[in-house]
């Protein structure tokens, strides 16, 4: 997770437990609605959490996607590369054999 993603979601918690405790200081409300709101609120931040993990996880799956395919890429430039250069090495190879027959082939007249 990059750095800005976790100091989001540490702002995000400490603002949500920063709320709930000014909630239940000022709650004009009953111990029981009391509760309900802060087990609402717990809720929404969970689900919140859920959909920012799963947020980073696609993020996450999309970079290790694409660079797969750029080191896909890469290896097939390099493979081509190399073979191009064992032709021409090759070519090199039977050109000088070809010429070192022929000198053969004039001391043994």
């Amino acid at each position: 997770m990059s750095n800005r993603n976790s100091e989001g979601l540490v702002a995000l918690l400490l603002g949500a437990a920063i709320g709930v405790g000014l909630g239940i200081l000022f709650a004009p409300d009953k111990g029981s609605e009391t509760r309900k709101k802060i087990k609402d609120n717990l809720d929404d931040l969970k689900d919140d959490l859920k959909q920012k993990f799963q947020s980073v996880e696609e993020e996450a799956k999309e970079k290790f996607d694409q660079t797969k395919t750029d080191l896909k890429s890469s290896m097939d430039d390099l493979l081509s590369k190399s073979s191009y250069k064992a032709e021409e090495a090759i070519t090199y190879l039977e050109q000088k054999l070809a010429e070192l027959k022929q000198q053969n082939a004039k001391f043994q007249k």
